[in-house]
């Protein structure tokens, strides 16, 4: 197994072929496609380029800076195509929430955000910073992924109890907009569901580790599988009713369905059982339809889902402008800066896969999904080659969070599925969402970095007849 180097020891310069200058030269592109797509949303929106869209340019320069001197520093061997795969999205998300700034002074009667000019990329600009300083920190202080798991019962009580605040807490200070996962502040707020995930992740990676010989012992078979011993059960129960209880007290559907989701993939990764999965399956029908009998909030959005313009002037509003947006960018969209994104309430949050999918098109809707497929498979492929059993786990339940929240939020503003209320990761408006992907980077670069670290050189032994003698006298 390789060594994992030394809390006190310096990193070892990267060598070569570490793949550190590609990772730059790549960060270089997205800076220069960020700063065009800026300079076009500038132009047609007929806004003068002015020093401020160079600040923003240069502003983001430095973040991407930052992030790859720190990993150079701290993570000299990580996969170089993460980096710049983040920073893409990162960036035109960037660019997008400037665009809807620019439209939030639209006089367009069907402008759903007049008023005066909001300044949310400037906000998000800093939450990016913000997050990169978490990022950095997480490499430093975590230089093995694999103490993680000593403190697994801890963290995985932590997101239980992350999960639960906004629950115990006056409706003023935890709801928003019908659903109650917020802790909020006088000047500060933040969404603790979204560092709830990873640390339930870190707990469950540990958990399936030290019990995996119990999980793999088969019970009984029905229909030709393999099914589980009912005290093996606890950790899927355990999900479900987490799941169940947060739906019911908090309203909030996006984040009880991504725990359980990914709980049950890790289960099956450990596994490699089919018997996990179907359980999983059979427990997520029996709670949907519980659910769905009892919680009026989900009726509501199911009734959405099913015929949006049957409720267009109320809840049905969203997701029709949703799918008016999508049909008018057609293949290649309207251009960046010359479509109507702010028609569509929440542009910049949960709808902002519509803002994109309204200018670039399916193509650009296409470009995103391939950046977070990019990431997701690096993330497996770390997950493959990393030697240790807690590392893989760890590693496969990260990526699948991404890709699976992704396929949540796109499925929700497309109609495929209910809306969730989750936020696109790296490109959507919003500070606690951004801060605990770039805390989920870190960790997936940790975690690539010992995959591809070299082997420490074997010391070659001298001869023999090379070894001192020494003659020892009796005594």
């Amino acid at each position: 197994m390789t060594a994992a180097p030394s809390g006190h020891a310096p990193p070892s310069p990267p060598p070569s072929n570490s793949g550190r200058t590609t990772e730059m030269v790549l960060l270089g592109i997205v800076v220069a496609i960020v700063g065009a797509a800026l300079v076009i949303v500038e132009l047609a929106q007929g806004e003068p380029l002015t020093w401020e869209v160079a600040k923003f340019v240069a502003a983001f320069a430095v973040l991407c800076a930052v992030l790859h001197l720190t990993v150079r520093r701290f993570a000299p061997y990580a996969d170089p195509i993460l980096l710049p795969c983040v920073a893409a999205l990162n960036g035109l998300g960037l660019v997008m929430i400037h665009r809807l700034d620019l439209g939030s002074v639209d006089v367009d009667v069907d402008a759903v955000t007049q008023g005066d000019r909001t300044h949310n990329a400037d906000q998000q600009l800093l939450w990016a910073f913000i997050g990169v300083v978490v990022f950095a920190l997480t490499l430093i202080v975590i230089r093995d992924h694999r103490t993680l798991s000593r403190y697994a019962y801890t963290l995985g009580l932590g997101g239980i109890v992350f999960l639960a605040i906004p629950a115990i807490l006056p409706a003023s200070m935890a709801e928003v907009n019908g659903s109650r996962n917020w802790i909020i502040l006088p000047g500060f707020s933040i969404q603790p569901g979204e560092f709830s995930k990873i640390l339930i992740i870190i707990f469950s990676a540990a958990f399936l580790v030290s019990r995996r010989d119990l999980f793999m012992t088969a019970g009984k078979q029905f229909a030709g599988i393999d099914l589980p011993r009912l005290r093996d059960l606890g950790p899927l129960f355990a999900a479900w009713l987490i799941a169940i209880g947060v739906l019911a007290v908090e309203n909030d559907l996006g984040t009880p369905l991504l725990i359980f989701a990914t709980v049950l993939v890790l289960l099956y990764v450990a596994t490699s059982r089919v018997s996990w999965l179907v359980l999983g399956l059979t427990l997520f029908a029996i709670g949907a339809t519980v659910a769905y009998h009892l919680f009026e909030h989900l009726r509501v959005r199911v009734s959405i889902w099913q015929d949006p313009f049957s409720q267009y002037e109320t809840y049905g509003y969203q997701i029709a402008q949703s799918l008016f947006g999508f049909a008018t960018g057609g293949m290649f969209g309207t251009g960046f800066g010359s479509g109507r994104p702010n028609t569509v309430p929440f542009a910049n949050t949960d709808f902002i896969l519509t803002s994109f999918g309204e200018e670039l098109g399916l193509v650009g809707i296409a470009a995103l999904m391939m950046l977070y497929m990019v990431i997701t498979v690096r993330g497996f492929r770390s997950a493959i080659a990393v030697r240790d059993s807690f590392g893989k786990l760890l590693a496969a339940g990260l990526a699948f969070t991404i890709i699976f929240q992704v396929f949540v939020v796109f499925g929700g503003v497309s109609k495929l599925i209910p809306l969730t209320g989750l936020t696109t990761p790296f490109l959507a408006y919003g500070g606690s969402s951004l801060l605990a992907n770039y805390l989920l980077l870190a960790l997936l670069i940790r975690i690539s970095n010992a995959s591809r670290e070299p082997d420490a050189p074997k010391v070659k032994a001298p001869p023999v007849d090379a070894l001192a003698t020494q003659v020892v006298k009796r005594a």
